[in-house]
């Protein structure tokens, strides 16, 4: 059942339903705060109850994320946002469930759980917000930096190295649902965030999200970014051929394949008892 027709009877929640009395810290500016705000709008235009859902995260700026929500929330450790929220969703099938992290946290150390969360389809989504470069630690080149990005005292000849395409990784991994949107444009972020958790399955939104303090030429993003060159479309050949044609600044929905989503085989054991005795006896408890 989707979350909309699941809660269509329900009294109409807002935004501000979903948010925490916690302040964020992120600096003034920061492209988090409208991610933010588009996630919750998104939770109240499906009208979810927050004790149903919960939000899972790794290390590094937009991780700070879940605190500022009224939803469950794990902060985890730095880049393993995307195999908690696969076993919450695998240990709880009745919740909603969201993880939210950024381009270093996703893609560097947590670039192998992307691609088994891609692979495995289990029916959650993960919201990366991406501003090329690793925030909390001061401006480090992230997988996403262009090559020739020279502005940190630890890359000042540029990288080198050709930036990660998310989108062609998630496509080539099996992901079932891509999308990217832009902190600039909450209207449509929050309207592609909503499809992705309606989507029966892994989704994945890739949220350009502007570092004013690291990465200040940003700014111009507002000017360069566009639609997306195509109609989404169920073909994966011809979406790599137009992720590969796009220069990542193509706005919208980018990918959506109905597969099943991926479940374990259910299992009750018949002494649920002696199954903890022997979890304790094995892990020392």
């Amino acid at each position: 059942m989707s979350p909309t027709a699941e809660n269509k009877n329900i009294a109409t929640r807002k935004a501000k339903d979903y948010k925490s009395t916690v302040s964020p810290i992120w600096c003034a500016g920061c492209g988090h705060y409208s991610v933010l705000a588009a996630l919750t709008r998104a939770l109240a235009k499906l009208n979810l109850d927050p004790e149903n859902v919960a939000i899972i995260s790794g290390i590094g700026c937009s991780s700070r994320l879940p605190a500022y929500t009224h939803l469950f929330g794990f902060h985890g450790v730095h880049g393993r946002a995307l195999p908690v929220a696969g076993g919450l969703k695998v240990a709880r099938p009745d919740l909603t469930v969201i993880a939210v992290g950024g381009d270093g946290d996703g893609f560097s150390i947590g670039g192998n759980h992307f691609l088994h969360a891609c692979r495995r389809n289990i029916n959650f989504t993960y919201i990366a917000m991406d501003n090329e470069v690793y925030g909390m630690t001061k401006g480090q080149a992230s997988p996403t930096t262009p090559s020739d990005w020279d502005h940190s005292k630890l890359t000042p000849h540029g990288t080198g190295v050709p930036a990660l395409q998310p989108a062609s990784l998630a496509l080539g991994a099996g992901a079932g649902f891509i999308a990217r949107g832009y902190y600039g444009d909450p209207k449509q972020l929050t309207d592609l965030i909503v499809k992705a958790i309606e989507h029966e399955g892994f989704s994945f939104v890739q949220a350009l999200s502007q570092c004013v303090t690291f990465v200040p030429e940003q700014k111009h993003w507002k000017e360069m970014v566009h639609e997306f060159g195509q109609e989404h479309t169920h073909d994966p050949i011809q979406t790599a051929a137009e992720i590969q044609r796009d220069d990542g600044f193509g706005l919208g929905m980018i990918y959506q394949n109905e597969r099943p989503a991926w479940m374990p085989p259910h299992y009750e054991p018949e002494n649920e008892g002696e199954v903890l005795d022997e979890m304790q006896r094995t892990f020392q408890v």
